[in-house]
């Protein structure tokens, strides 16, 4: 049984994950290993689903060469096809992941390590920038151009990674949410990873990166998904906000609206989250389906890492 002073009851769980202006949702169910024809590799991770459904990307291979993947399904009730590894364009002989689209579906944000303009020359490990690619046909899924580094102003001689990619209609501002080890600011009880947001500016360039401090804590926080209407993020964490059920678990935080500042993050629970690794959460268009990868050894599984989805249904007003 989960004590209540960890998780509170499913009531309570619903309330905080459900701010007065947003949708309301169900429970999420007890996840679902996505089988062998995707889990096929050593690491199976960072998944990232298309705005129809029809289209799973995500990153496999070995700890130190990961790739980006798709597998594609011809309905929602299909089987997953093999996955297919995108070109060159995309995949460097360095490790790409974390892919994450703009809802066009035209735009792909990921994060490399390949070597980039903006690393400390003073450093001989490469560090991890975020990239951009596009797509002039939103249904091809091997019609990507050549990947480019989003510049130095938004990353930095540290890791910038996990990009997540929210345009706010109510205001016409555009964001990408992102993590990174560069310092935060002074008196903050910063981690090894922290939770950073920059703004697309005039000129189609990305500002300079500011810590969000409500979704940072003193260790690791990562991998982020935000709802379409931007007022719920999924993130990965560890014992940042509280106690946690695994190494690293999912969190959800919630607010109002996309003006207010957002709330401090609740693990998603014991049914969700395992005594292992959970991380790099990624939401459906609709909201219903989580896609993520974990390290749990429980349950059938077949990778180090393999993907999981979980899912809830939607509740009438």
């Amino acid at each position: 049984m989960k004590p209540d002073h960890l998780f509170g009851t499913a009531l309570l769980l619903a309330f905080v994950a459900s701010p007065a202006n947003a949708q309301k949702f169900s429970d999420w169910s007890a996840p679902v290993n996505l089988g062998p024809v995707i889990n096929f590799a050593q690491n199976n991770q960072h998944p990232a689903i298309s705005k129809d459904g029809l289209s799973l990307y995500y990153s496999a291979g070995p700890t130190n060469k990961l790739d980006i993947w798709v597998s594609q399904r011809a309905g929602l009730d299909d089987p997953w096809r093999p996955p297919q590894k995108l070109g060159p364009n995309v995949n460097s002989d360095s490790s790409d992941l974390s892919p994450n689209f703009t809802p066009d579906g035209h735009w792909m944000y990921f994060m490399s390590n390949r070597p980039g303009p903006c690393a400390n020359p003073a450093n001989p490990v490469p560090t991890i920038d975020l990239y951009v690619t596009h797509r002039k046909d939103k249904r091809d899924d091997f019609g990507w151009e050549p990947a480019q580094n989003l510049g130095c102003v938004i990353n930095g001689p540290y890791d910038d990674a996990g990009p997540t990619f929210f345009e706010d209609e109510n205001t016409g501002v555009t964001y990408l949410y992102f993590t990174s080890t560069r310092p935060g600011p002074t008196g903050c009880s910063c981690g090894n990873f922290d939770i950073y947001v920059s703004t697309l500016q005039a000129d189609g360039t990305w500002g300079p990166a500011e810590f969000v401090q409500e979704l940072s804590g003193p260790g690791r926080d990562t991998r982020t998904s935000i709802s379409r209407d931007g007022l719920e993020m999924f993130l990965s964490s560890d014992t940042a906000f509280g106690a946690a059920v695994g190494s690293q678990d999912i969190w959800i935080s919630t607010r109002a609206t996309t003006a207010d500042k957002w709330s401090t993050p609740v693990n998603l629970g014991a049914l969700v989250n395992s005594t292992a690794f959970d991380g790099a959460p990624a939401l459906s268009w609709d909201g219903t389906i989580l896609y993520f990868f974990s390290e749990r050894t429980d349950v059938a599984h077949y990778g180090l890492r393999d993907l999981y989805v979980t899912t809830r249904i939607k509740l009438a007003d």
